[in-house]
């Protein structure tokens, strides 16, 4: 008898959100992938509220044994914001539906990570789709995570472009932009996955209504939530259809090729206008040149991606094609 593959072990930190639903759903439908836990944070909606729709994805993906913990309630120094006129007045459309049976475990979403990577140590990528207000306390606990964690890959950043937060901060960063400046001179091994590119994650009318004529529990869920945040995309760029951020960067964690890189020192702006900008150093100076002169190591940062192939990935694994 030929031995399975191993799994690939994910924590994931999130705060859904329509989105990170569509990520969660896509992730729960890959066969190579072990699911080790949710931590929720604030962000599209407040903590609690994502640890409710966290439990509910994972019900509809038949996830029932994998945890779910609640992590920080605001950001570290900043006062909580979220987005729900982006996502809906529960994080999902307003169609979240009935609360799950179960409950979010005891501890902390900073203590699960630290648990878990000590538990399997260089063997957990953490997915963060959300501020990183739950990796910084983490790290804070323990300050050898950056060796105990496999990878870190973050949805975040906005590079060369715009932010969507405000018109330089991304909105997962510029939600906790100290929690953000803490991670990026940590030294994880770490992957960036900016707006730079998820910005090209577009989902039209057909991609979607492929996945709506799709019966699978998941398919109908995920297009059940959809009417909030497809109408804020519609207004905002005028043709039927929404950017599908956090289920972009799971492709690219589970498929690195899909993308191409760059290794840059990445500092997060935290004062005046321009507060929680993720700011790269780019004139092509060798690294001992760099304006960022505290020492932190670069990151690896998505700089183009073969979106087409990224996007019939993600709506295959709703349709089963």
């Amino acid at each position: 008898m030929v031995p399975s593959s191993p799994r690939f072990p994910v924590l994931i930190d999130t705060d859904p959100g329509v989105d990170d639903a569509w990520a969660i759903l896509f992730l729960a439908a890959q066969r190579n992938v072990e699911i080790l836990g949710l931590g929720t944070i604030h962000g599209n909606v407040p903590t609690e509220v994502s640890a409710a729709n966290a439990l509910r994805i994972l019900d509809v993906a038949g996830l029932t044994a994998v945890p779910v913990a609640i992590g920080a309630p605001k950001p570290l120094q900043q006062p909580l914001a979220t987005a729900e006129f982006v996502h809906g007045p529960d994080g999902l459309g307003g169609q979240a539906g009935p609360a799950s049976q179960r409950q979010p475990t005891q501890e902390s979403a900073a203590e699960q990570i630290v648990r878990l990577a000590r538990q399997r140590p260089g063997e957990v990528t953490l997915l963060c789709l959300a501020p990183l207000t739950n990796l910084a306390l983490a790290l804070r606990l323990e300050p050898a995570l950056p060796s105990l964690l496999r990878h870190v890959v973050y949805m975040g950043g906005a590079i060369r472009v715009p932010g969507n937060l405000t018109a330089w901060a991304d909105a997962n960063t510029g939600h906790d932009p100290e929690a953000g400046e803490e991670v990026f001179r940590a030294g994880f091994r770490m992957t960036v996955i900016p707006m730079d590119v998820t910005a090209r994650a577009w989902a039209d009318k057909a991609w979607l209504d492929a996945v709506a004529a799709a019966q699978t529990p998941a398919a109908q869920f995920a297009t059940r939530i959809l009417d909030t945040y497809v109408g804020i995309y519609t207004q905002l760029m005028g043709q039927h259809g929404c950017l599908m951020h956090d289920p972009l960067a799971a492709a690219i964690m589970l498929d690195p090729s899909l993308a191409e890189y760059e290794e840059k020192q990445i500092l997060v702006e935290l004062a005046g206008h321009c507060r929680g900008r993720t700011l790269i150093d780019d004139r092509g100076f060798p690294p001992e040149m760099s304006s960022i002169t505290d020492g932190r190591p670069p990151v690896r940062i998505a700089r183009s991606v073969d979106a087409q192939a990224a996007m019939d990935r993600i709506r295959n694994a709703f349709t089963g094609c």
